[in-house]
C-alpha cells in the first residue's frame, strides 16, 4: 500500500514536515510494510518556505535586512534542493521568499503600527540577495505585511529610483508616494530582467477603491480612516506615474491590492504572474508526480472548517488526488464550523486530533503525540477494512 502524506503546518506547533513525520509514525505502528511518501506543502502563506525547503531537501538562507520601521531584522528565505522536479528547476535553483519574513506585521509592535511610514525595503533586499546568488526563478509569497507602499520600498532596494519633483529619492512609506514625480529604471539591478517571478496571492482585491489595499487591509496595520484615504490616493498617484513612464498599469487587476499593494508592484516592475499559493507549491514540489500509484492520500492543517474549501492546503491536495481517483483523508488540530463542507467536496473522512478538552498551551505541546495517535487509529481502520474484505 502506497500512502502519500501531504499536510500543511499546524501553526504555532509543528512544521508541515513535523506533521508528516508524526502521521507516518502512527501509520507504521499498524501497517509497517506500507510505502510512505511525505510531501510537506503549504498554501503560500506562513510556513511556505519551510515546507518547500523540507519537501525538496533545500536550504535556508538567513540575512539581516531593513524591517518595516527601518530597524534591522533577521529574515530568511529558501533555496529549493535537488528533489524539486526538473520541470520546475530548468533554469537552475529556485528561491522561495515570504515577504512577511522581512516586512511582516509581526515585526511592528501594535502601538507603533503606521502604514504611512512602513516600508517593504527588506523584501527587496532578500530578492537582491537571491539575484546575487545567480537565482533566475523566484517564488514570492504575499501576505501578512505591515506595509501599504505598493512595493515601493522593495523596488528601491533593487536600485529602481523613485524620485520627487526635485529629483530626490522618496522616503520610506506609502504616504510618500503622493510626491512621486519620476521613475528611473536605468540603475535597476542588472539581473532583474533575467529572473522569472511567480507570486503566491490568494486575494483578488484591486489596488485602490473600497476593496483596495488601503481600505481593506490598512486598518489592521494601524490605519485610521484619514490614513486610509491618504494612502488610497497615494497608491492611485503611484499607478498614474507608472503609466506616464510607460509601465503597465495593473491597478484594477485581481490581486493588485495584496500585501499593501505589493501585488501591483510585482506585476508592474517584475512582470510577475499571480497565482493561488497552493497551486504554485504543489507544482513546484511535484505533488502530481508523487501521487502516481498511491492508494491513499492524507492531508491536513491546524484547523479544518468551512473556509478550508476556499483554496486552503487540504482542498488543493484533495483536488489533485481526485484527478487520479485517489481517496483522501484529512487530519486537523480541530474541526471548526461547517467543516463538513470538505466532505461535500469529496474528501473521504476528516479527523480531529484533540482527545479531550485542554488548555491551548497543552494542546499545542501535545500535537505531535495526538497526531501520531490519530494516524494510528486511521491505520487500524485501514487494516480492519482489509481484513473484512478478505
Amino acid at each position: 500500500m502506497k500512502i502519500v502524506i501531504a499536510p500543511d503546518s499546524f501553526k504555532e506547533s509543528l512544521t508541515a514536515l513535523d506533521v508528516a513525520n508524526a502521521i507516518e509514525h502512527g501509520l507504521k505502528q499498524v501497517i509497517p510494510e506500507c510505502d510512505i511518501v511525505k510531501v510537506p506543502v503549504a498554501d503560500g502563506g506562513e510556513g511556505t518556505v519551510q515546507s518547500m525547503v523540507d519537501a525538496t531537501n533545500g536550504t535556508i538562507v538567513s540575512l539581516d535586512v531593513i524591517g518595516p520601521l527601518g530597524e534591522k531584522v533577521q529574515a530568511q528565505y529558501g533555496i529549493l534542493g535537488p528533489n524539486a522536479p526538473q520541470s520546475a528547476s530548468n533554469q537552475g535553483p529556485i528561491a522561495v521568499i515570504e515577504m512577511a519574513s522581512a516586512s511582516g506585521l509581526h515585526h511592528v509592535p501594535r502601538d507603533e503600527r503606521n502604514p504611512l511610514i512602513t516600508t517593504s525595503y527588506g523584501t527587496g533586499q532578500m530578492i537582491c540577495d537571491a539575484l546575487n546568488r545567480g537565482i533566475k526563478h523566484i517564488i514570492l509569497g504575499l501576505g501578512g505585511s505591515a506595509t501599504n507602499d505598493g512595493g515601493a520600498g522593495m523596488v528601491q532596494a533593487l536600485d529602481i529610483l523613485l524620485l520627487d519633483s526635485q529629483g530626490k529619492s522618496l522616503p520610506p512609506g506609502g504616504a510618500a508616494l503622493s510626491n512621486l514625480a519620476k521613475i528611473d529604471l536605468s540603475q535597476a539591478h542588472p539581473l532583474l530582467k533575467e529572473c522569472r517571478f511567480e507570486v503566491a496571492c490568494d486575494v483578488d482585491n484591486p489596488l485602490c477603491g473600497e476593496r483596495g489595499a488601503s481600505a481593506i487591509f490598512g486598518p489592521q496595520k494601524g490605519a485610521t480612516l484619514e490614513m486610509v484615504n491618504s494612502l488610497d490616493a497615494a497608491l492611485g498617484h503611484f499607478a498614474d506615474i507608472l503609466s506616464q513612464n510607460n509601465i503597465a498599469d495593473h491597478r484594477n487587476q485581481a490581486g493588485a491590492g495584496a500585501a499593501g499593494g505589493m501585488g501591483f508592484g510585482v506585476m508592474a516592475f517584475f512582470n510577475a504572474e499571480l497565482k493561488p499559493g497552493i497551486e504554485i507549491v504543489m507544482q513546484t514540489v511535484g505533488l502530481k508526480e508523487k501521487l502516481q500509484g498511491a492508494d491513499l492520500v492524507i492531508t491536513g492543517e491546524g484547523r479544518i472548517d468551512g473556509q478550508t474549501v476556499f483554496g486552503k492546503t487540504p482542498m488543493g491536495v484533495l483536488k489533485q488526488a481526485q484527478l487520479q481517483h485517489i481517496p483522501t483523508i484529512g487530519i486537523a488540530g480541530c474541526l471548526g464550523d461547517n467543516a463538513e463542507a470538505v466532505l461535500e467536496h469529496g474528501m473521504s473522512a476528516i479527523f480531529p486530533i484533540i482527545p479531550a478538552l485542554s488548555p491551548l498551551d497543552d494542546v499545542l505541546a501535545n500535537a505531535k503525540v495526538n497526531l501520531s495517535n490519530t494516524a494510528r487509529n486511521i491505520a487500524a481502520l485501514l487494516r480492519l477494512g482489509s481484513q473484512l474484505k478478505s
